[in-house]
C-alpha cells in the first residue's frame, strides 16, 4: 500500500481505524508474485525526476501503475500530485531474523545510512513540499482526496482479532479499484498477508529450534569480541543507542554477524524455519493468500498497459 509522503502517511494512518485485540506485526512483506516476470517499461515521469523504469518485477510494476493511476486520479481533482518511487526495504524486513549478507553488512552495516538517505530524499520529495506548501484548509482536502474522506467502506478482521477498516473513497482506493477490480477483496487480502507475515517473523524467533541456533551464533560473536545474545540485541545497540554509532563501528559489528550467521548455521535454520511457517500459515489462511495471488495475477496485464502508456 502506498501513500503519498510522510505528512500523508501520517494522516493516511490516522484515517485508518481499528478495534479488537491482536497481538503485535510487523508489517513484512509476502513472498514474491510467481508470475512471469515484465520486460523493463520507460515511464514519463514528473519532470523534475525524468523517465521511469519497473525492473522486471511484477509488483513494481502493479505499484508503479497505481501510482500513475492516482496521479490522474488528484490531478482530475485540481491537485498537484509526483509519482512515487518504490522504496528499498529497510533492515528488518531485508534480514527479519539475522543479517547473513557479507557484501551487504560491509556497504551498510545495519543500514543507516539507508535510513539516513531515504529521510533526506523524503525532505526533498516534491510531493511532501507541495503538501507543506498549502494552507492548513487545503492540507486536509488534499488528505482527503488522497485517503477518502472516513475510515469507512474496507474492513478486515486480521488473524489476532482486530478488525481494521479504510476508506472506499479518495484516489488510493480508485486506484486500487480499477487495478485490481475488487476493492474489498484485495483489502482484505493484503491486510491479512501482511498480519501473517508479521505472524510468520514471532513463529520464527519463539521455536526452540531457532533459539537453539542462536546458541552458537552468541558464541561465534563473543569469540570476536561482541557479547550479545541474539541477533536483534546486537541490531539494537548499533541502531537504537541515545548516540549514534560511527559507520565503520556498525559495519565491523553487521559483518561480524554475518559471518557468524554463515558459521554457526543460523542463516540456515532461520530461512528453513521461515519456509516452514510461511507455508503453515497459507493453508491456515488460504482464502487471503489465493485471493491475494490471483488479484495480482489478474491485474498484471492492465497494469501493463497503464505503465506503458505512462497514464
Amino acid at each position: 500500500m502506498h501513500r503519498w509522503t510522510l505528512a500523508l502517511l501520517t494522516a493516511g494512518l490516522l484515517a485508518a481505524t481499528a478495534t479488537g485485540c491482536a497481538g503485535g506485526t510487523a508489517a513484512v512483506p509476502g513472498a514474491a508474485d510467481p508470475s512471469t516476470a515484465v520486460p523493463s517499461t520507460a515511464v514519463p515521469g514528473a519532470a523534475d525526476a525524468g523517465p521511469r523504469r519497473t525492473t522486471g518485477d511484477p509488483r513494481e510494476t502493479l505499484a508503479l501503475a497505481e501510482q500513475l493511476l492516482i496521479k490522474e486520479c488528484m490531478e482530475k481533482q485540481g491537485h498537484e500530485y509526483w509519482v512515487e518511487p518504490s522504496r528499498p526495504d529497510d533492515v528488518s524486513t531485508r534480514f527479519p531474523y539475522v543479517v547473513d549478507d557479507p557484501a551487504w553488512a560491509r556497504a551498510h552495516g545495519y543500514g543507516t545510512d539507508l535510513r539516513r538517505d531515504r529521510e533526506a530524499e523524503a525532505r526533498r520529495n516534491p510531493n511532501q513540499r507541495y503538501f507543506h506548501s498549502r494552507p492548513a484548509k487545503d492540507r486536509a482536502v488534499l488528505v482527503s482526496a488522497l485517503n477518502g474522506a472516513r475510515p469507512q467502506g474496507l474492513s478486515a478482521r486480521l488473524p489476532g482479532g482486530m478488525q481494521v477498516s479504510h476508506s472506499d473513497q479518495g484516489c488510493q482506493a480508485t486506484a486500487e479499484r480499477k487495478l485490481y477490480t475488487d476493492l474489498q477483496a484485495w483489502f482484505r487480502a493484503t491486510r491479512v498477508t501482511d498480519s501473517l507475515a508479521g505472524m510468520r517473523v514471532g513463529l520464527v524467533t519463539n521455536d526452540k529450534r531457532y533459539r537453539a541456533a542462536v546458541e552458537p551464533w552468541a558464541r561465534c560473536m563473543r569469540d570476536q569480541g561482541y557479547a550479545y545474545p541474539g541477533p536483534a540485541e546486537a541490531r539494537a545497540a548499533a541502531t537504537q543507542p541515545a548516540d549514534p554509532w560511527p559507520h565503520t563501528k556498525e559495519v565491523r559489528l553487521a559483518s561480524a554477524e554475518a559471518a557468524c550467521a554463515a558459521s554457526s548455521g543460523l542463516s540456515t535454520v532461520a530461512k528453513s524455519l521461515d519456509t516452514e511457517y510461511r507455508d503453515k500459515l497459507r493453508r491456515r489462511y488460504p482464502e487471503e493468500t489465493a485471493d491475494l495471488a490471483r488479484l495480482r495475477r489478474e491485474a498484471l496485464p492492465r497494469a501493463r498497459g497503464i505503465v506503458a502508456r505512462g497514464d
